[in-house]
């Protein structure tokens, strides 16, 4: 076994190798190769490199992943992990998907290119996604991330209505720069960076009178999740949403919908809006777009007015990322692929409902995003699922999130679910 090190330099005295021992590398035309030693360990610090050098804003996990296929991933010694966090939920079809691995060849022929020019691979895209966007969604603007897609459907927003203020969700999570952070409702995210944009208003998700109470004259839009993610895997109730879709049409608002973790079949549909029959002004996302490159979009309807040369984004809408979308977004439009997704996701809902698990308070969710509520803390739950061999995310205090593969295997989906029930019992 060999991992190989993608660095700019194959010289052992680089600053990054300097602190190594010499017998831990081996030098080779495609670059620098770490052996693998008799013991059977690979015992280069990455952990204690990683920690001396990055600027800490992350909680890290003490684990050291190097290598993933399908729905596993793998640490540095060889130990196998089922993926259910997927890079927060990026890497929708699963690690080295060939469809994902295919169009990676597009960097052959041309990775980036300015907005400036139009390009072939950003237009076969955008055309995609329009003609798969519900509604009059017809126009897309291409950027890198969630929190970028949010903040330019905030300007879009005040730039189309003349207005300042938004309603959004408590729980809600919308990114962490100034603006989406903003719109989020943390606290414990927001207290250490205020003042922060004013004209943002917070209701009770799933009370339309909560929502309708915050209506001003100066309100621009309605900004919400689809499933609140991080705030506690809560779905949005079908009749809220309609409720509120028609308060925004009768009081002249936009509807903002941050799919940036629902979106692209996440929910069993391509956009969790259509599990209830809404169509927004404005649709986020990002994160699973590209299979785990990075890339974000809004697509917005003829409603939304173009300021045209007053927003933009260098490497939104690359060549690079806009084929690997394009693929992805073909694969999961297949026949019967987004049919899997809900079966698996009734599979999993009916068998951890049924089994008495004394730990769990209650299972909520959509498609493959399932959020599991439970009497304490999760975080110490979310230890022993990687002790059984398994990755998860909490989603506040006390829930253990789920974000497996929408490619995950029967197989895999038995091994999850019996690591649950063993934790839960």
């Amino acid at each position: 076994m060999r991992i190989l090190l993608s660095v700019c330099s194959r010289n052992p005295e680089s600053v990054l190798f300097r602190d190594l021992p010499s017998w831990a590398w081996n030098c080779k035309k495609d670059g620098l190769h770490l052996a693998k030693k008799k013991s059977g360990k690979l015992p280069v610090p990455f952990q204690e490199i990683e920690t001396r050098h990055e600027f800490r804003v992350y909680r890290k996990r003490d684990l050291v992943l190097v290598q993933g296929k399908g729905s596993s991933v793998w640490d540095l010694q060889g130990r196998e992990f089922l993926d259910c966090v997927t890079g927060m939920g990026a890497a929708i079809l699963g690690h080295g998907h060939p469809v994902v691995m295919k169009a990676l060849k597009q960097a052959e022929t041309l990775i980036t290119c300015s907005n400036l020019f139009y390009n072939d691979q950003r237009a076969l895209f955008m055309a995609s996604l329009a003609n798969a966007a519900p509604g009059d969604l017809k126009r897309v603007f291409l950027c890198n991330s969630g929190a970028e897609s949010v903040e330019a459907a905030l300007k879009f927003a005040r730039f189309s209505t003349g207005k300042t203020e938004f309603i959004c969700a408590r729980r809600g999570y919308h990114g962490r720069t100034m603006g989406a952070l903003s719109a989020t409702f943390r606290p414990d995210y927001r207290e250490d960076f205020m003042p922060l944009v004013p004209g943002f208003r917070f209701a009770e998700l799933n009370h339309f009178e909560s929502f309708r109470e915050q209506v001003t004259n100066e309100t621009a839009a309605v900004l919400l999740e689809v499933v609140q993610g991080e705030g506690g895997v809560h779905p949005v109730r079908k009749e809220f949403l309609q409720d509120i879709a028609r308060l925004c049409r009768e009081k002249g608002l936009l509807l903002i919908l941050d799919e940036v973790q629902t979106g692209m079949g996440r929910t069993g549909r391509l956009f969790g809006c259509s599990n209830y029959d809404v169509i927004p002004d404005m649709i986020c996302l990002a994160k699973s777009m590209a299979g785990g490159i990075p890339m974000g979009a809004v697509i917005v309807s003829d409603r939304i007015e173009h300021p045209l040369g007053k927003h933009g984004s260098t490497f939104g809408g690359n060549p690079l990322a806009c084929k690997v979308a394009n693929e992805v977004l073909k694969y999961i439009l297949i026949s019967g692929f987004l049919d899997s997704v809900r079966k698996k996701s009734f599979y999993l809902m009916r068998h951890l409902t049924s089994r008495p698990l004394s730990r769990a308070v209650e299972i909520r969710g959509l498609g493959l995003l399932t959020g599991i509520q439970v009497k304490g803390e999760a975080a110490p739950l979310v230890q022993e699922l990687e002790d059984q061999g398994v990755l998860a995310l909490t989603a506040g205090p006390d829930v253990i999130r789920l974000l497996p593969p929408l490619t995950i295997s029967m197989k895999d989906l038995e091994r999850l679910i019996g690591a649950l029930c063993k934790i839960l019992a």
